[in-house]
């Protein structure tokens, strides 16, 4: 579960809520995900469209230990309820990079194309992750 604030410059949507569950899988180099996410407007013009239906997938191959490689599409199908036409919805996929530089740090990058006509045409992301083992201690 997310809860985020952007400031209203960057969205007017200044408050939101997200529920993203990760169904995900690893079966030695092949790496598959899918995250059906809801999402929620608490506060701005976004209020009005409901909860949306915004599901993402991942599948990767595990080049080296270090090196992986793979697409992630990234949609919005609008309310959960009310499905918007596929003019009005987000699709975009990414050939992305993941780089494990150790086992706390990784790097995820990738060059989406929008294929809809809502969806922004070129995105590049970028992605540092840290991993938190929070208190727990492996045993040697």
């Amino acid at each position: 579960m997310e809860i985020g604030y952007q400031r209203g410059i960057f969205s007017l949507d200044t408050w939101t809520w997200e529920i993203r569950p990760i169904v995900d899988k690893q079966k030695g180099r092949l790496y598959w995900s899918i995250n059906p996410a809801l999402e929620r407007t608490w506060h701005g013009p976004g209020v009005a469209d409901g909860l949306d239906f915004a599901p993402n997938v991942k599948v990767s191959w595990d080049f080296t230990k270090a090196i992986a490689g793979g697409l992630e599409y990234y949609g919005d199908f609008g309310n959960i309820t009310n499905i918007s036409p596929v003019h009005y919805q987000q699709q975009m996929v990414f050939p992305a990079i993941d780089l494990t530089l150790s086992p706390k740090w990784e790097i995820n990058f990738g060059v989406g194309v929008g294929a809809t006509a809502s969806t922004d045409h070129w995105i590049v992301k970028g992605i540092l992750g840290r991993r938190f083992d929070w208190g727990r201690r492996k045993s040697k």
